[in-house]
């Protein structure tokens, strides 16, 4: 990536929508009260998982061998490329299927774009950036559906498989459990920092290469006993989506400020104020579960709270198993992947250690 390609394209896709990427997401608090009225309703035996622990996809049991995993995601653009942003948002689809352990085998496009604004060439690039991450994740699309739309949105429905015995959850953690980030965090600074022409060609490269690299590792962590829960981070912040794992397994989390890795240059552009307006709606929607030590500056709690577009994996683990998780990421190409915390019984809250 150099900065000609920054330049090139003289249509900015981030023009068109009003947020981007995993930052578009509906706030947790208001998400939970759209959610309230639907958790009653009778479902089947055969469905595994579903809306009750806000879990990455829903899982239906077909037989003893095979669970369908299906998924869903979709978002206005994060980056002004065409190919960039379709690449994006179907690894970002795709993750999901990962975080359940599964294998992904399918995938569905959903498509709105403004015709009378963009032009086809762009829209092609959108749907062909889409494309190759599927192929690279092994699967096709094999169909989906168009509407033309105010604003740019491009995503996948994913369709999955795992073993039934092979499932992991958000909310299967255990006291004692370590804590596990596969990808270090800081994308929606940059993606901030790009919106406002502060992002320069090697921290487009560092975002590019973080949102585009699909979380394999969840097929082959399915298959470690020891790992009790597993979830992706995105628009919810490396808070929130701890907070769900919490409040599925009831326990508190305890992290460590100094372990969590960070994407080069994220914690530079924070200090100059490059934040998202998501960040800050996601503190708020944290309510009084979230604790932080006094010495944690405004800079590092943005960076907790910021949404990410194809964050990392979140493992839960026995402290046993930490180097073997870690040799999975490792051999997968997650190198950054570091332990950050642990899970201990008590009241369902995280607690952030300077």
């Amino acid at each position: 990536m150099n900065s000609a390609k920054l330049s090139a394209n003289p249509i900015r896709l981030t023009a068109f929508s009003h947020g981007g990427g995993c930052g578009c997401k509906i706030a947790p608090g208001v998400l939970s009260e759209i959610l309230r009225g639907t958790r009653g309703f009778p479902v089947p035996k055969e469905l595994m998982v579903g809306i009750e622990t806000s879990d990455d996809a829903a899982v239906y049991r077909l037989n003893d061998e095979q669970a369908l995993i299906a998924t869903t995601d979709f978002f206005m653009p994060i980056v002004d490329d065409p190919y960039d942003f379709g690449r994006i948002a179907a690894t970002n689809a795709i993750s999901d299927v990962y975080a359940m352990g599964g294998t992904p085998i399918m995938a569905l496009a959903l498509v709105g774009m403004p015709i009378d604004k963009l032009p086809l060439e762009v829209i092609g690039k959108i749907l062909e950036g889409g494309e190759s991450v599927c192929a690279a994740a092994g699967i096709p699309i094999a169909g989906g559906h168009t509407i033309d739309s105010v604003e740019p949105i491009y995503g996948l429905v994913v369709m999955g498989l795992v073993h039934p015995d092979k499932v992991k959850t958000n909310a299967g953690a255990r006291p004692g459990d370590v804590l596990i980030l596969g990808k270090p965090l800081g994308v929606g600074v940059l993606s901030a920092a790009l919106k406002k022409g502060a992002l320069d060609a090697a921290g487009y490269e560092v975002m590019i290469s973080s949102t585009t690299r699909l979380n394999t590792p969840g097929r082959r962590l399915a298959h470690l006993e020891a790992v009790h829960a597993l979830t992706d981070v995105t628009g919810f912040g490396l808070l929130g989506h701890l907070l769900e794992v919490c409040r599925g397994a009831r326990l508190s989390a305890f992290l460590d400020m100094d372990r969590i890795p960070f994407l080069a240059g994220v914690e530079r552009l924070a200090t100059a104020g490059y934040i998202t307006g998501a960040s800050a709606r996601n503190w708020m929607a944290y309510g009084g579960d979230v604790s932080l030590d006094a010495a944690i500056t405004e800079m590092q709690r943005a960076l907790l709270t910021d949404p990410q577009t194809s964050g990392g994996l979140l493992v839960a683990c026995e402290p046993a198993a930490v180097d073997e998780v870690l040799g999975v990421f490792g051999a997968e190409g997650f190198a950054a992947a570091a332990v950050i915390g642990r899970l201990e019984s008590g009241p369902a809250r995280v607690s952030v250690g300077a």
